[in-house]
């Protein structure tokens, strides 16, 4: 789970249906299973993006980390975004120099046990699994 899309509510998607008749509700698969099964479309960041730019919906909720829906909306002006705004206090700490400074020094190397890493790999399979 991501504490960002975690936040969300089934009850917050149908007043955001209410206040904007209309809208097409787009999740990301991390969010709750009842969130999910509110809206119209559940997909990756990318998937969710491509959404958008192949259908061009009048209005559109993205659920997911609010900074996304700014991202999307550059490259579809036609389509309006609401914005419910969780913003991840993770996501604003990665930066390119930093991301470079690993990668040309090697640093910052996260070591996890096998455990961890094989049920990381079963949500991010499901993840992808949803997105597809």
């Amino acid at each position: 789970t991501c504490i960002v899309h975690e936040r969300f509510t089934p009850e917050e998607i149908r007043e955001y249906r209410k206040n904007y008749p209309g809208i097409v509700v787009l999740a990301h698969p991390e969010c709750p299973p009842e969130v999910v099964a509110e809206a119209d479309y559940t997909g990756s960041t990318s998937k969710m993006s491509n959404y958008v730019r192949d259908k061009q919906p009048k209005k559109v909720l993205m659920v997911t980390e609010c900074s996304m829906s700014d991202n999307v909306q550059i490259d579809n002006p036609n389509v309006q975004f609401i914005r419910p705004c969780n913003l991840c206090p993770h996501m604003k700490r990665i930066t390119l120099p930093k991301i470079l400074d690993c990668l040309e020094n090697e640093t910052n190397e996260i070591v996890m046990s096998k455990e961890t890493i094989e049920k990381a790999r079963k949500s991010v399979e499901r993840m992808a699994e949803i997105g597809r």
